[in-house]
């Protein structure tokens, strides 16, 4: 007997499936189950999919700046793990930790290679609070919480500094296990094309959709520019961040029209753009990506797999045996919804997304 079934769920392809959960791990996944189970959840007109992975979240919440409770973005909102995307650094990681750890959601951190995080706008623009010791020791001190670091280059928060603190993050990279590297984008200086030539292969570009001068389309020519097209092409990943500032409508289609589609979709969600918007939650984002034309498969690739992967979060992201017991449930609605991009124009969808169900570990959550 199992301790968990989901029943009479399917996948988004509409395919049959069920899932036998045992403790906190996926034990079996099939068409059907017919082995009895203590619990069963009936997931009847639901699909079922690995829990989704929010990878670009601000959520410590002793912050000033940006910040919001893990759990409101979290499994409230569908989404079984996030990804704080920088707001701590070396100093004060030790205090984000033990709040990670008491949340319901799956909390991990990228480590801000300043060493106070985000505390202020511009924490890159002195390069002596950048050093190497001291994030090799939170590395060694919190291996698994931490799994990539991370650096803002724009204009607002490097100063005078342009490439220099993406050059010295390559270095700590380098020195530290290769971890992933998420580099925000913005306003230039430095430029986008300085940015993506110091890039490789499996590093992670965020706000790839913004609608800045110095993104990715080439206000003149309406055009993808041309540089940007040989870093997607090396395997750089084009992370959406959607965000306050940083998701803009029109690039989004333009780059699809092209060919070039974002390979993870994120929030960048902090309480202030939960609240009040454009953001609201990861399945808002979700929705902005199928009104621009993407599908819903792949959609929930992009939410589940591929920052599992981009991230290297061993046993999550598929539901696979022996992969840990995060489950999104969830409908698809046929109704009409505006969206509202970080520019402030809008688009009308015709169908919305709505998490049911949320399993963490084997724990089940109601929306």
């Amino acid at each position: 007997m199992y301790e968990v079934v989901i029943k009479h769920g399917r996948t988004i392809k509409g395919e049959p499936l069920e899932i036998a959960l045992q403790g906190d791990k996926i034990v079996r996944v099939a068409s059907e189950i017919p082995e009895a189970a203590t619990t069963i959840v009936d997931a009847s007109g639901l699909y079922l999919s690995a829990g989704w992975i929010d990878d670009h979240v601000h959520c410590y919440e002793k912050m000033t700046l940006y910040y919001d409770s893990p759990d409101e973005i979290g499994v409230k909102k569908g989404v079984t793990t996030v990804i704080d995307a920088g707001t701590t650094g070396a100093e004060n990681i030790g205090d984000f930790y033990p709040l990670a750890q008491a949340a319901q959601t799956n909390v991990y951190a990228l480590l801000n290679i300043s060493k106070w995080g985000i505390v202020a706008q511009d924490e890159l623009a002195d390069l002596s609070k950048v050093q190497e010791a001291l994030v090799r020791e939170a590395l060694a001190t919190y291996p698994e919480f931490i799994v990539g670091i991370k650096a803002r280059m724009s204009k607002t928060v490097v100063g005078q500094n342009g490439i220099k603190p993406l050059e010295l993050a390559k270095t700590i990279q380098g020195e530290n296990r290769h971890l992933p590297l998420m580099v925000h984008i913005g306003s230039a200086p430095p430029t986008l094309a300085e940015v993506l030539a110091r890039l490789e292969t499996g590093d992670i570009m965020t706000h790839c959709f913004n609608g800045k001068t110095n993104g990715i389309l080439d206000q003149e020519t309406d055009q993808i520019k041309s540089f940007v097209w040989d870093a997607y092409r090396r395997g750089i990943i084009f992370d959406i961040g959607h965000g306050t500032d940083s998701f803009n409508f029109h690039v989004a289609e333009q780059a699809l029209k092209e060919g070039l589609k974002a390979t993870s979709i994120s929030t960048d969600i902090y309480h202030r753009n939960r609240e009040t918007g454009p953001v609201y939650d990861l399945a808002t984002t979700m929705e902005k990506l199928y009104v621009v034309g993407y599908a819903w498969d792949e959609i929930i690739d992009r939410v589940t797999r591929v920052p599992a992967e981009s991230f290297h979060l061993q046993g999550k992201g598929s539901l696979v045996e022996g992969y840990d017991a995060d489950v999104t449930l969830f409908r698809l609605v046929a109704e009409s919804k505006t969206l509202t991009d970080s520019n402030g124009e809008t688009r009308v969808t015709d169908t919305v997304i709505q998490p049911v169900k949320t399993i963490i570990g084997g724990t089940i959550y109601d929306n």
